[in-house]
């Protein structure tokens, strides 16, 4: 039995019933047990208050209360006082799990989430005992009213049986297939090559090679720099892969072809800094946010010869130092 007073309980009712606003609009006043509302409650109201719950038909008290112009309390304290005409079949209590899957589908049973109280549902054959028990003016009309919406509900399912069967076939095969495409997906990325810190490739792999570098700019987040003595177009090329917000700077030797190409690369896309170098190195060394990799050839030129890209455990910041 609900434990909130009237007044608290009619204000529940009020706010959310969303799609009921023309039957809450027409409720002048609260009295203790009676609420003065318009008697025309149309069929369709009354089917979107009915869904289905342990394989059958039932409508909450909340919104049965409002029907018959009482407060919940009111409707369930008569129930009560007449508990022979209400057996498990009629009338019964919904439990946790039950109550948040009709809030779930229910919008205007919202507040029933917080509601401390597990709220009572009516099957058909219990709305129409109802009617014998509440001393209300409207019960005998409402009662009829809502018997023609459980009628009309039925003939509809009835009516659209195979239409309902269709569509639950669809959506267990959605369903199947859904978890098919996951499967196929997991297999994918079970077999699809990863960046490893260590890769050596044989001459002539440039594909393979140019493939990997590629995956190592896309995976930068806040950062890239190369330290390369040779470097051409094709290295701006490369360094377009990167994400947005990610900079890219250059330690390269001096020329005068590739400070043309960088003018004009970097008018249109995101500016990629030069740095000169210093002096000559030997050794190539690309930056990904915080990790160091050595670089076996030029990247202009990696996969062309025999050579290995490999992860350092070195900090960045070791390399930069020395190269300043």
């Amino acid at each position: 039995m609900a434990k909130k007073t009237t007044k608290d309980k009619t204000q529940e009712v009020v706010a959310n019933c969303n799609q009921f606003e023309k039957v809450v609009a027409n409720c002048d006043r609260f009295e203790e047990h009676i609420i003065n509302c318009d008697k025309s409650v149309d069929i369709s109201g009354i089917e979107n208050m009915i869904f289905s719950i342990r394989g059958v038909q039932v409508m909450i008290d909340r919104d049965l209360a409002m029907l018959y112009g009482v407060t919940t309390s009111r409707l369930n304290e008569q129930v009560k006082r007449n508990r022979a005409r209400f057996p498990e079949s009629f009338r019964f209590q919904l439990t946790e799990a039950e109550r948040d899957e009709v809030v779930a589908i229910c919008d205007n049973l919202r507040s029933l989430k917080y509601n401390p109280s597990l709220p009572y549902v009516f099957t058909e054959q219990g709305i129409a005992q109802l009617s014998s028990v509440l001393h209300s003016p409207i019960a005998i009309e409402v009662s009829i009213r809502i018997m023609n919406a459980f009628v009309a509900m039925r003939r509809f399912m009835i009516q659209n049986a195979a239409v309902l069967m269709r569509i639950a076939h669809l959506e267990k095969h959605q369903i199947e297939t859904d978890e098919k495409i996951d499967l196929i997906l997991d297999k994918i990325e079970e077999h699809s090559p990863k960046l490893l810190p260590e890769q050596v490739f044989a001459t002539g792999c440039v594909w393979d090679a140019w493939t990997y570098i590629s995956d190592l700019v896309r995976s930068a987040r806040k950062r890239i720099v190369l330290i390369d003595n040779f470097v051409d177009d094709r290295v701006l090329s490369m360094l377009t892969k990167r994400a947005d917000g990610v900079t890219a700077t250059i330690h390269t030797r001096y020329n005068e072809q590739f400070l043309t190409d960088l003018k004009k690369h970097n008018t249109q896309y995101p500016e990629i800094a030069f740095i000169q170098l210093p002096h000559r190195n030997h050794d190539r060394f690309l930056i990904i946010d915080d990790k160091v990799y050595l670089l076996g050839a030029s990247l202009k030129d990696i996969g062309a010869g025999l050579c290995a890209v490999t992860e350092m455990t070195i900090a960045p910041e070791v390399i930069l130092g020395m190269v300043r």
